[in-house]
């Protein structure tokens, strides 16, 4: 992997799992299922382990049953750079980005369910004035659990690449931050540029 693409610390990639948790699951026979995920880490601050949880329906159960290991891909601020928005006549167009590999190994973990649903719904309900809750689905909540299994996925290795403009002079990066309009990939291009650049 290109080091000036690496990101500055394992916060960073914290932050794109608790911003972006949506990711594809895909499984050694290449099933992929997207689901949201939340990231479990150690005293460094490594993701160890996703928790998330399976519609029990779902036949992507059975494979990682049958093969738990598979890899999980996240995607956070990602777009297309015009050259449009940098005044060097001949700076050609790119594709800036911020993505996660994991290599997992799946573990069903029933028995955790419940909590695993509460504390999906809590993350994803964090930033509300008045957030939901299960509670508020009463008994329906009971009807719904036994369709669900929550899982870990224990992480053997993990790689991410931050390609958010670490290549480019100083000048070139000022201007494609400030044409991207504090987007979220410039808000994280802007960031990111805070480190040591050429």
């Amino acid at each position: 992997m290109d080091e000036r693409f690496a990101p500055r610390s394992h916060e960073d990639i914290v932050r794109i799992v608790e911003d972006h948790p949506l990711a594809w699951l895909i499984s050694r026979d290449f099933q992929a299922t997207p689901l949201p995920l939340l990231a479990k880490t150690d005293a460094s601050g490594s993701i160890v382990s996703l928790l998330g949880h399976f519609a029990r329906r779902n036949p992507h159960v059975a494979a990682l049953q049958a093969d738990p290991d598979a890899l999980i891909l996240f995607q956070g601020p990602q777009g297309y750079i015009s050259p449009r928005l940098v005044s060097n006549p001949t700076w050609a167009p790119t594709w800036n980005y911020a993505v996660l590999r994991f290599e997992v190994t799946v573990e069903f973990v029933p028995d955790e369910t419940d909590a695993a649903v509460r504390c999906l719904a809590a993350h994803l309900e964090r930033e509300r004035r008045n957030p939901w809750r299960v509670q508020e689905l009463g008994s329906r909540y009971g009807q719904l659990l036994p369709h669900i299994i929550a899982f870990r996925a224990h992480v053997h290795a993990m790689r991410a690449t931050f390609k958010l403009g670490q290549d480019e002079e100083r000048a070139t990066f000022d201007e494609i931050v400030a044409g991207l309009d504090n987007s979220p990939l410039g808000q994280l291009m802007s960031e990111q540029g805070k480190v040591s650049r050429r």
